[in-house]
């Protein structure tokens, strides 16, 4: 895992391509502590940057920038191909394997630069990755990006005229140091910021700079300014061949395929130089990871867990209880609320660009731990959006299809929800508290009184797309919000994919892959992992388990109630189902408690009325009544909240001491 960073550039010496390029990855250090390199070409006006953290070919053969066998070829890598020993092997079955000069990935990558080109060599990579490659014949620069978005790429032309330059790099620091850069915050983008709590690719938080879409490759130079884009691989055009080709055999036989494939991903990503080991919070996921690693380990896996004191967010001892049972060398740390709070003046900096999933507290604190031990952790990210395993799919299947689209008005949903509404979270979790613990395991739910307000936008919602719509936005109408803004098209609103043949809640499905998995969950293990020099990898997604996960029939997913189905059935074949089946309770903390506790002082500086006004940003009207009524306890709005709060604090980290 690495960072990189770079550009094209009007006419400048090789003095102030080195010193830029310098500042560059000095930004990202942390990216990779272990080692840095510097490539430069005066004549073609091209600087490529890295930090390399060692995990592959700790030795200098694995130095970067690194070209290839025939020196047409010089690249920056971050990430891993996963498969390279059998892409290696294919180069040399075919004779056109050169002198190995180490065991790294990126020498394997560039070897199949020369004899395959780019584009099929990354088709035939199995990994996650965002690159950059000069091509010295063709004078032309490619960047390309994973399938499913695990490693970040930023990109875009910056300066005027004669003075511009095209950059790039993994983050958005990088860029901020280029004596071009121009340091205009999109409102546009910053209304997308308050609807889905992070910025969806392709935009940023700066004007003119873009973030690589998933699956992607592009081309530039300084001849054809113009950026070329096209997609090598598609995630939309994955789930509508995996359900237009549905799985035939049994139900036995896709649970021992699915394990096959799993097994398999899952052993390519045990694969390092240095410690590995593993995040385990309990749940079906990360179990499912941590015990098709201890069978395919000869010693045991180091496993890795926080612990929260709060009941409704800990699962540390449910981690325990598995770790115990699979016989894992297993590491947990409790934090406490201050601890936990101690991280949020570091967010700003670590994301980059505003960013307000909560869970970024919990994530930077396991890696932080895990990084004390290991090198690489393994997650179990992903497995929700490709097996079915959130609540809302869960909710929409039954409540929508069932029982709304069937039987009941528009007008008569909409005054329930209004009823359910008007009572607060917490006095539903109280009243309901009380007989939960008459109710089956199975009928449980965390965080009732929040679920039933979610439920409560089920009821309210005109159409699927609406519901869905509504279920991932924190604020519903973020231009009233957001001061001369006009929030941009996305896939979730106005250039949605056909997603054709699947039905309401694979369709849902499918989106969460397309968007909430890369600009989030992504977007937050990346950042907190990398923020601590700690690689991520994520079996998941290997896109052979992407694409048979499509191939499963929905009732392997979604059965008797059960989430995850088939998903289960592996892992029930290496821990005991009464240890893992249990209301699914998320990875997060008490944001809306802290608001009106010990963040309230923080929060209110933030929100304050005058300052909102002073900026320029945020209409405070709406967000001052929201605050107004959380405080109170009248509604939970810790989410819209959180959205306003991580930009406050990110836009007072760029200008300290200027509230």
């Amino acid at each position: 895992m690495c960072g990189i960073a770079g550009f094209v550039t009007a006419p400048a010496n090789l003095i102030e391509l080195t010193t830029i390029t310098k500042k560059m990855v000095g930004m990202i250090a942390h990216r990779g502590p272990d080692d840095n390199g510097i490539w430069v070409d005066e004549n073609c006006q091209i600087a490529l940057g890295h930090q390399r953290l060692s995990i592959l070919d700790l030795s200098s053969a694995g130095h970067q920038p690194m070209q290839s066998p025939c020196s047409r070829y010089v690249m920056v890598f971050n990430g891993e191909a996963y498969n390279q020993l059998l892409m290696r092997r294919a180069l040399e079955t075919s004779g056109q394997a050169p002198v190995w000069r180490g065991h790294s990935d990126t020498e394997t990558l560039l070897a199949g630069f020369d004899a395959w080109g780019i584009e099929e060599t990354v088709k035939r990579t199995i990994g996650m990755f965002a690159f950059t490659v000069w091509d010295r014949q063709t004078r032309t620069l490619t960047l390309a990006r994973d399938r499913l978005g695990e490693k970040p790429l930023y990109y875009g032309w910056q300066g005027q005229a004669d003075e511009a330059a095209f950059m790039f790099a993994s983050e958005l620091k990088a860029l901020r140091v280029h004596p071009a850069f121009e340091n205009n915050i999109s409102r546009d983008a910053l209304s997308l910021k308050l609807r889905y709590g992070c910025i969806p690719a392709p935009y940023s938080i700066y004007e003119g700079i873009a973030k690589l879409m998933p699956g992607s490759l592009l081309t530039v130079s300084l001849e054809r300014r113009e950026p070329k884009v096209w997609t090598y691989w598609s995630g939309a055009e994955t789930a509508e061949l995996g359900v237009a080709n549905i799985f035939t055999g049994t139900a036995d036989q896709a649970v021992d395929e699915l394990e096959v494939l799993l097994k398999d991903a899952v052993r390519q990503q045990m694969v390092a130089d240095v410690p590995l080991g593993a995040f385990l919070s309990g749940g079906v996921d990360s179990s499912t990871v941590v015990a098709l690693m201890q069978a395919q380990s000869s010693r045991p896996v180091k496993t890795f867990t926080i612990g929260f004191h709060e009941a409704g967010y800990n699962e540390a001892e449910y981690a325990k209880a598995v770790a115990k049972h699979l016989g894992t060398d297993h590491t947990e740390l409790y934090v406490t609320a201050e601890e936990a709070m101690a991280v949020i003046p570091r967010l700003p900096t670590l994301y980059d660009e505003p960013f307000s999933d909560s869970s970024q507290i919990p994530t930077f604190l396991v890696s932080q731990l895990a990084r004390k031990h290991v090198a690489v952790s393994l997650s179990g990210d992903a497995g929700d959006e490709l097996f079915c395993g959130y609540n809302r799919y869960f909710m929409t299947a039954n409540l929508w299809r069932k029982m709304i689209m069937e039987y009941m008005p528009l007008s008569l949903r909409r005054l329930l929800a209004k009823g359910l509404t008007s009572i607060s979270p917490q006095w539903w979790d109280k009243v309901l508290g009380a007989v939960e613990s008459f109710l089956p395991r199975s009928a449980r739910f965390a965080n009732v009184g929040d679920k039933l307000h979610k439920g409560a936008a089920v009821l309210a919602s005109p159409s699927s797309d609406a519901l869905y719509r509504g279920l991932v936005s924190h604020w519903q109408d973020p231009e009233s919000v957001i001061i001369s803004s006009h929030e941009p098209s996305t896939l979730l609103t106005g250039n949605s994919p056909s997603l054709n043949g699947l039905d309401h809640t694979q369709r849902m499905m499918a989106l969460d892959m397309l968007t909430y998995l890369p600009d989030d969950i992504l977007v937050k293990v990346d950042r907190a992992a990398m923020g601590v020099s700690l690689e991520t990898r994520i079996p998941f997604l290997d896109h052979r388990v992407v694409e048979f996960a499509w191939r499963l029939p929905q009732s392997m997913k979604l059965r008797d109630g059960k989430t995850k189905w088939a998903l289960r059935q592996v892992l029930y074949r290496h821990v005991p189902q009464e240890l893992i089946d249990r209301p699914k309770m998320g990875f997060g903390v008490p944001i809306g408690a802290w608001l009106r506790g010990p963040l309230r002082e923080w929060a209110e500086e933030l929100l304050d009325e005058s300052r909102l006004k002073r900026e320029g940003f945020i209409n405070p009207a709406p967000v001052r009544l929201k605050w107004d009524e959380h405080l109170s306890g009248q509604r939970n709005w810790q989410h819209s909240l959180w959205a306003v709060l991580m930009f406050q604090a990110w836009l007072e980290s760029r200008n300290p001491g200027q509230p």
